[in-house]
């Protein structure tokens, strides 16, 4: 098709605003899906079980849209729909990186979120062109033009330009597509040029090897002679070129500015990067494109086979997950406490949670997961300076000269009678206040939850203070209106420590936690308090004791589960039953230096569970 008639465009979102919604109205009226049939599938382009189980997009998903507008003319739409939620951000800016338009769909009931914001901005810094479409009419909660009003303060656009949708009644939808057509500008690149294709996403197929997702810069993708990655320098022959309909169909070509796959062949998932460049090996490009910026990760965590034979097939499963998932990082570690593993870095705790169920569904592994950590940077007394992502392998308190924590950007978004609670939870959490904006809703309407006393209140806090359940406390003390969104701002000197948990006077390094210096006697003494209640008795007494260097915080005793040696005891000299008292006393001590005392996986997120102090 002339590349006059192409357009690439994404849909983005905060979360659950019906970005997936929306994407099923345009393949019914596209006529890739059937809107006939009685029992119609919701969210099409959600594929993966946890993506319908959850109900959010973990994965960005491109389809071709055929497209005939009002005047005649079919037009090629390539359409990607992206994830919502904070964690997958970095999913979205992939995503942008291969079209010339977005479509900003914003909830008609909630108005703009944190996410909302973030989106947009990226969608600036990469030049699109942004449709504002109004999403959810139809709830009688629904405000759209108070919403309209605010999408019109926040990019700057006329109130004519925004258009009002149901995408679950399929209100409105037609109009968008021929937006997109009108508005949306065709790719651009040379035809005549040497090959250059974006690999902007990959999977990994058991008989075709890599399959890397394109966008055709320059050039074009005929399937014949060997292709090149650029940055691994690994030549190919391409097994199959197709597009997506929405699923993958063998077309041969991809020319200019067309979105589509190639089947490499390649066995090993590292030869195929995302962000790669693809060319002719024959006539390679003079330069590869910019690809995307590396996505660092913000939260890591221990992953260990329960099996140690299980170990080979949890490297091969992070493998080829990696390939899809270019945010996911890991490397080989050992504990002593689980043997050996995989510290894996995470974009957030739903990144950790998804990773490790695809683990156990898609690959049949059983694990054990680690509390999370973050990132330290350890100056040390000899003028040398580490980076730490495991508290273990924090070096002893004198040869420490400086630690230093990463701080984050934080947006909260809420109505303003919630300013007072969200400020105490802020600060609470060593959070520092930077300052606080209302967003507009337009003259002449009354104040609502939806309205002009809406606020979003910037701050500056700790990574380590909203991992694990600052998100939920906020949405549970704003009866859900809050939204959040962060990014990381710098790193700051903290007087941090590190707590070590012993069990049976063992140190258990899967346990140990850095925190600020005057919590670690709280907190010490809550872990030690509920781990007593999980880790099972014995028939010996269990020590389990946090500690500072070698000064013990707090300590909590699994009592040893009793048996009645003197059940057959009748009667006769009482020194018969002192000696059966004896030999069971010498036992239970006997026991405790050689006996093990099994973890479970619950003792290890019980760190995730600690209440603030």
């Amino acid at each position: 098709m002339e590349r006059s008639r192409i357009r690439n465009f994404c849909i983005i979102a905060h979360i659950d605003h019906g970005k997936s919604t929306l994407a099923d109205r345009f393949l019914e009226q596209t006529g890739l899906m059937d809107a006939s049939r009685s029992a119609p599938v919701e969210q099409m382009l959600d594929s993966m079980d946890l993506e319908r189980e959850k109900g959010v997009t973990i994965k960005a998903k491109a389809v071709r849209l055929p497209f005939t507008a009002g005047d005649g003319i079919e037009y090629q739409l390539n359409m990607v729909d992206t994830p919502g939620h904070v964690d997958f951000s970095y999913e979205v800016s992939r995503a942008l990186a291969a079209c010339e338009g977005a479509i900003l769909v914003v909830d008609a009931s909630q108005g703009i979120q944190a996410q909302t914001i973030a989106n947009v901005y990226v969608a600036m810094e990469h030049n699109l062109t942004i449709i504002p479409v109004i999403n959810k009419i139809d709830l009688a909660s629904a405000e759209p033009e108070a919403v309209a009003n605010q999408v019109c303060d926040m990019i700057g656009c006329d109130r004519d330009d925004v258009l009002f949708v149901s995408a679950k009644e399929g209100t409105g939808t037609s109009d968008v597509l021929e937006t997109v057509v009108r508005l949306v500008p065709p790719p651009g690149g040379e035809e005549s040029a040497p090959l250059r294709a974006l690999v902007f996403d990959s999977k990994y197929d058991s008989y075709k090897g890599v399959i890397a997702y394109l966008r055709v810069i320059d050039g074009a993708v005929d399937g014949e002679g060997r292709l090149r990655l650029m940055a691994t320098h690994q030549d190919l022959e391409a097994l199959e070129v197709g597009r997506f309909a929405p699923l993958q169909i063998s077309t041969g070509h991809l020319s200019t500015g067309e979105v589509g796959y190639v089947a490499t062949g390649l066995k090993d998932v590292r030869q195929c990067r995302v962000g790669d460049t693809l060319t002719n090996a024959a006539h390679p490009a003079a330069e590869a494109l910019p690809g995307y910026q590396q996505a660092k990760p913000m939260v890591f965590s221990g992953l260990y086979p329960t099996q140690p034979t299980d170990y080979g097939p949890l490297r091969e499963a992070l493998e080829k997950l990696q390939l899809n998932d270019a945010s996911l990082s890991f490397e080989p570690e050992s504990s002593v406490a689980l043997g050996p593993g995989f510290r894996c870095g995470f974009l957030g705790l739903l990144h950790m949670e998804i990773v490790q169920e695809r683990l156990e569904r898609e690959y049949d592994l059983d694990l054990l997961i680690t509390a999370p950590s973050v990132e330290y940077q350890v100056l040390r007394t000899d003028g040398t300076e580490i980076v730490i992502d495991n508290p273990a392998e924090l070096p002893p308190p004198q040869e420490i000269d400086e630690i230093r924590e990463p701080w984050m950007s934080i947006s909260v978004v809420c109505p303003d009678r919630y300013i007072g609670v969200v400020m105490e939870l802020v600060t609470a959490s060593r959070g520092i206040f930077d300052k606080m904006e209302y967003i507009q809703s337009g003259e002449g309407r009354d104040a609502s939850a939806l309205g002009e006393k809406r606020v979003i209140l910037q701050y500056q806090i700790p990574l380590s203070e909203i991992l694990v359940d600052f998100y939920d406390q906020l949405k549970s003390m704003t009866q859900g209106y809050a939204s959040l969104d962060y990014s990381l701002d710098h790193y700051e000197s903290a007087k941090l420590i590190k707590l070590d948990i012993l069990v049976n006077e063992a140190p258990v390094d899967a346990l140990s936690l850095i925190m600020p210096s005057a919590n670690a006697q709280v907190q010490g003494r809550a872990l030690v308090q509920r781990l007593r209640s999980l880790i099972p008795r014995q028939l010996f007494d269990v020590p389990i004791q946090a500690a500072v260097g070698g000064r013990i915080v707090a300590r909590e005793t699994v009592r040893a589960m009793r048996k009645n040696v003197l059940a057959k005891c009748y009667g006769g000299d009482v020194t018969r039953k002192r000696k059966l008292l004896e030999r069971q006393k010498e036992g239970k001590k006997r026991m405790k230096r050689v006996g093990n005392v099994e973890i479970p996986q619950e003792a290890f997120l019980a760190v995730l569970r600690l209440e603030k102090s």
